[in-house]
């Protein structure tokens, strides 16, 4: 197993360096590229405990925390990944946080079928000087199912989620958990940096973006708008409230996290879990922030290289079926307007999500629309939905798939919705 340990400052991929292959590997680069979907032979070139870079805002760099913080267990799911980049994970969260604060690391496998990922990975964990628990799903259960159970095995006082492909930079740790001693309901993500899938080169992600999504209730950053700026008082060493969040790595008060309902379980696999929980935090009192002085590294991926049971559309269109139903009251209608496939999926029993919403008196998605995401692309009051039609040739106005402020186009008129929806607003 690769387990490049001993580094020296020239190794490859040091400092968050570009790895490349050499043109004579390149093709079996390309055959082990498609078993993760992300550069395995330069992975497996870079130390499990590579130096990064500090691309934390000067600001960041003098700042102090209180010495009495919360600690926290970091829950880990993993399906077939790699050796080295979980391994990777694991290191950094070990050498770049305080011991004092890490009260375990929980690796949930989510029925991996590779052999390493087995008794050799529970042998190796046992000689890191960090508690690791390694508890196995018996069968594949998804994102939610496997993350849900991490936490109900967590101690800390603190549940810190991250993927297992992510490497964690200095000083990354110790702005969530100041912030949560601040303020218990406020849920914290750092900013994701990228960790390219090709050459394994760590990139600076920005502090001047946050979550949004779009009509089709797909996650999407925009850039922080003036307003957040102004409530800083340009300070962009501050936490920026956001919308949404991405959902792969965020800190959250263990109790909040179960006052709050923690995720929604009647979802399958993964996707539209980060909205819904984004929506049910805000909508229920709490807050969601970026916290800017907290920067971890992820590898993103072009593609997945996991099969979704029933495949990815139906599985998506279901969980964000479910979150429309319980969170957006009569705003998802027009999401369905614009997504007419999800309305023919079977979503489930939602009434534990409803008196969950009930009980915790929250607020209408139009607060949310209103207070929290006024920049969002869901018009907030239209008087009429439909389509321009050229009568003659039955063709209309489509946005042929494209982005904001793209070209629209001409196609056949379908009467379905989806790229063909005008809205009027005035």
């Amino acid at each position: 197993l690769p387990a490049v340990i001993s580094r020296n400052q020239d190794g490859p991929g040091e400092m968050g360096k570009a790895v490349l292959i050499p043109k004579d590997d390149q093709e079996k680069m390309k055959e082990l590229f498609k078993i993760n979907q992300f550069n395995l032979m330069a992975s497996d070139l870079i130390a499990l405990n590579r130096s990064l870079p500090d691309v934390r805002l000067d600001g960041c760099k003098t700042k102090v925390y209180p010495d009495e913080l919360p600690n926290t267990s970091v829950v880990i799911v993993f399906h077939n990944e790699a050796w080295s980049t979980l391994l990777r994970t694991v290191y950094s969260v070990i050498n770049r946080s305080p011991h004092r604060l890490l009260a375990e690391i929980i690796l949930v496998d989510d029925a991996s079928e590779r052999e390493f990922l087995k008794a050799s990975l529970e042998n190796y964990v046992k000689n890191l000087e960090v508690s690791i628990k390694i508890i196995r799903m018996e069968q594949r259960s998804g994102l939610i199912r496997a993350r849900l159970r991490g936490a109900a095995a967590s101690k800390g006082q603190v549940i810190t989620f991250l993927d297992a492909h992510c490497e964690c930079t200095l000083g990354w740790l110790e702005p969530l958990l100041a912030r949560i001693k601040e303020d218990r309901k406020t849920v914290v993500c750092p900013i994701i940096d990228v960790i390219s899938d090709d050459t394994f080169e760590y990139m600076a992600g920005s502090d001047m973006t946050y979550g949004g999504f779009n009509w089709k209730l797909n996650f999407r950053w925009y850039p922080v708008p003036q307003r957040e700026m102004d409530r800083r008082k340009g300070d962009r060493t501050l936490p920026v409230r956001t919308p949404t969040m991405a959902g792969g790595l965020f800190s959250i008060d263990r109790n909040y996290f179960e006052e709050i309902g923690t995720y929604d379980a009647g979802m399958d696999i993964w996707g539209g879990e980060n909205l819904e929980m984004s929506f049910r935090i805000w909508q229920c009192g709490g807050s969601l922030e970026i916290v800017t002085c907290s920067h971890v590294g992820h590898v993103f991926r072009k593609a997945t290289p996991y099969t979704f049971p029933g495949g990815t559309g139906h599985v998506i269109n279901k969980n964000n079926r479910r979150l429309a139903e319980v969170w957006m009251d009569e705003f998802k209608d027009f999401f369905y307007i614009i997504s007419p496939g999800v309305v023919k999926v079977d979503y489930g029993d939602v009434s534990v999500r409803k008196a969950l919403r009930e009980n915790l008196k929250c607020k209408p998605f139009s607060w949310y629309l209103e207070n929290i995401y006024p920049d969002s692309q869901i018009p907030r009051r239209y008087y009429s939905l439909g389509e321009i039609r050229n009568v003659e040739t039955n063709q209309c106005l489509d946005n042929m798939g494209r982005k904001e402020n793209e070209k629209v186009g001409i196609f056949n008129c379908h009467g379905m919705g989806g790229n063909q929806v005008r809205s009027n607003t005035s």
